[in-house]
């Protein structure tokens, strides 16, 4: 049984960067923390290495690491210290055959990004794409707000004319959600094979996402012109549905 009590180990030094994008992005590894995370990681066959508190039962099937208290609370994230944590490798996942789609165009909140996901998920979506300049997937507040379900829903980051191109190739009607020269969403009518775009918090779509859109649709509403990303994304998967 192995036990890890330095924090001048060198595999303690190497899982303590992961919480920055730039070593994430260099060992293609990410943390995650609590248990439900951790059930749904190993479900989709994506750890590297179990990582378990000194004194504390390992109740996953799964060979661990044992680590003292200084070592767990380097590693952590969050306030409370940790009893388990995983080292994941990040996901490959592959989008064919698409019939529901969601497209984020710089959505840089990372609990909108994760709620989003989850969302798409329950709802039974292909795929959701990030463009090149939305915030990290393997962001700690984005995978809490995902629930896991980026584990099992592929979502991919490119720029926004070869999503555009992906999502065309499959025959997907692209519906824009913008507050100018828009349907309301209770006059769309419905299709099997779509991709919704959402856009930045602030600032909406851009001009480049708008224009290729086969639709425009806004949200009926009173007193405010707009919602919370996630809420409107939700709302509209969930019509389209």
């Amino acid at each position: 049984m192995e036990i890890i009590t330095s924090l001048e180990n060198s595999k303690v030094k190497q899982w303590s960067k992961l919480n920055l994008k730039k070593y994430r992005d260099r060992y293609q590894l990410f943390i995650v923390q609590e248990k439900h995370l951790i059930e749904e990681a190993i479900k989709a066959d994506c750890i590297d290495t179990l990582i378990v508190l000194e004194g504390i039962e390992n109740i996953f099937e799964r060979d661990c690491i044992y680590v003292c208290a200084a070592v767990m609370r380097k590693l952590s994230v969050n306030v409370s210290l940790n009893n388990y944590i995983a080292i994941c490798r990040m996901v490959d996942h592959k989008a064919e055959n698409l019939s529901k789609a969601i497209i984020l165009e710089k959505v840089q909140d990372p609990g909108n990004v994760g709620t989003i996901i989850r969302t798409a998920y329950c709802f039974g979506y292909d795929a959701v794409f990030l463009t090149a300049d939305s915030c990290d997937l393997y962001n700690e507040k984005t995978i809490q707000a995902s629930q896991g379900a980026f584990f099992h829903l592929p979502v991919i980051r490119d720029q926004l004319e070869n999503i555009i191109c992906k999502v065309r190739e499959n025959g997907c009607r692209l519906i824009a959600t913008d507050l100018d020269n828009s349907n309301f969403l209770k006059e769309s009518k419905k299709t099997d094979k779509l991709a919704i775009m959402l856009g930045n918090e602030g600032q909406g779509l851009s001009k480049q996402a708008i224009q290729a859109a086969d639709e425009r649709i806004k949200i009926e509403m009173n007193n405010f012109e707009s919602l919370n990303v996630a809420i409107a994304a939700a709302i509209v998967m969930y019509y389209y549905k």
